[in-house]
């Protein structure tokens, strides 16, 4: 064989090759996306229902904006001081049986909500939730990382967390229906809401312990070749990300203290605070701008702004893995969220304010699902389950900060003015701090 022939044999081979790992990786996609995915619906829908309940539950039980806040914060903190140990408690146990337990215990404790009397009721309940649901995110996180090579994870994280804008899309015009049940079987609106949303949370649960494989080695669905190819990948990024985020080796200890994985926290917090006004507030937001609208059209007009986020999330994320580029891919679109707010808060005509959501709601969802393609490239294999679970409680005091802010400066300004600035001004304070972060200039693993 001359070596021409050796050559195109070589390239034919390759590309054969390619081909495969890519079919693998797809064929890993639809496998575990499209659960996961709606795993994430109900677990964001049972977190964010209380931003539509407040439309009602508010004046029902007399609650002032800082307490209806206080519920959030409350919900917030218990979610940080659970987070960690529930990712270390899924490495122990394995994902299919942690998430399920998880799904069914928050889905049990966001039902109880709708028993809510006061105040101080309300707090206990959103702890419970905040407490049962910490560990999902940060331990699917973890999860897509034992099946996904960095190369692919960008649209994975994409497709996963579209979820969130979708449910919030989903959410505002099922909530505004759900409201209207009002007085039926003796029922508030809101109470009915909890209890229509809650539920299938538990459903979900008892499916995941049937579902989910806890690694590929475990999946029967993978062919012995197919296998192969997944875990030569996966071997790969796992020591290329040993190679990069610890050498010299050191503790798991002080490379969780390193000032790197605290440049992540800090960025993570910067972005988080709009994730959470956008998740809490929006409503409301929409509300303050259309307060001549029903609850059903308050409804379909804050579902815009995630119609506009799930687009540009998939759209987003292929690009990011199709140029093999993480930094400008998360700076962009958080300055993109920055001046939507910006937009939102400086303009006096609705449809314009209503636009500058859609670019906060569209930058920021973006942005977080390139962020969490990061941070395996400055964490070693053995500290990552510890170390996702770390970013996301530090990042998420910014959760429990945002709803107590907003709804202080609401009370004291009687509008959302300067609530977006807060959020505009944080979220160039995160491009910023982004710009620094210790990224190598391709993900580990592209081809």
């Amino acid at each position: 064989m001359t070596p021409t022939h050796a050559t195109r044999a070589a390239i034919t081979a390759a590309a054969h090759a390619r081909d495969r790992y890519q079919s693998v990786c797809n064929k890993v996609s639809r496998r575990l996306i499209i659960f996961l995915f709606a795993c994430f619906v109900l677990s964001f829908l049972d977190r964010i229902n209380i931003g539509f309940a407040g439309l009602t539950m508010m004046e029902d039980l007399g609650l002032t904006g800082t307490q209806f806040g206080l519920a959030s914060t409350v919900f917030y903190i218990a979610y940080i001081a659970c987070g960690i140990p529930s990712n270390i408690a899924l490495a122990k146990i394995g994902a299919r049986r942690w998430i399920g337990s998880l799904m069914i215990a928050w889905g049990v404790a966001s039902t109880c909500t709708l028993f809510a009397t006061d105040a101080h009721s309300l707090y206990l309940l959103r702890m419970l939730v905040g407490i049962t649901e910490a560990g999902f995110l940060p331990g699917v996180l973890l999860y897509l990382t034992f099946w996904f090579p960095a190369a692919y994870r960008a649209r994975a994280n994409a497709l996963f967390m579209i979820a969130m804008p979708f449910t919030a899309g989903f959410s505002s015009a099922l909530s505004g229906v759900i409201l209207g049940l009002d007085g039926v079987w003796g029922l508030k609106g809101w109470q009915w809401l909890f209890l229509l949303e809650g539920l299938p949370s538990v459903l979900m649960g008892f499916v995941v312990f049937y579902y989910l494989d806890d690694r590929p080695q475990h999946a029967k669905w993978l062919d012995k070749e197919e296998l192969a190819l997944l875990e030569q990948a996966l071997d790969t990024d796992h020591d290329k990300a040993n190679a990069t985020a610890a050498t010299p080796p050191r503790s798991v200890l002080n490379e969780l203290l390193s000032p790197r994985i605290a440049l992540f926290c800090l960025v993570y917090f910067c972005l988080v605070n709009t994730l959470a006004m956008i998740a809490v507030w929006t409503p409301l937001i929409v509300k303050s701008f259309n307060s001549a609208g029903s609850n059903a059209q308050i409804g379909l007009l804050a579902a815009i702004p995630q119609i506009c986020t799930i687009v540009l999330m998939i759209v987003w994320g292929l690009h990011s893995d199709r140029t093999r580029e993480r930094r400008w891919h998360l700076v962009l679109p958080m300055l993109l969220a920055a001046f939507g707010w910006i937009l939102t808060g400086v303009s006096t005509d609705a449809a314009l304010q209503l636009v500058g959501v859609c670019m906060a709601a569209s930058g920021s969802y973006s942005a977080m699902s390139i962020f969490w393609t990061t941070p395996d490239q400055a964490l070693s294999w053995r500290a990552r389950a510890i170390g996702i679970a770390v970013i996301n409680a530090v990042g998420n005091i910014g959760s429990a900060l945002n709803p107590l802010v907003i709804g202080w400066l609401k009370d004291l300004t009687h509008s959302f003015g300067s609530g977006f600035a807060y959020a505009s001004i944080l979220m160039i304070i995160g491009a910023l701090l982004a710009l620094r972060l210790p990224l190598a200039a391709r993900p580990p693993g592209a081809a």
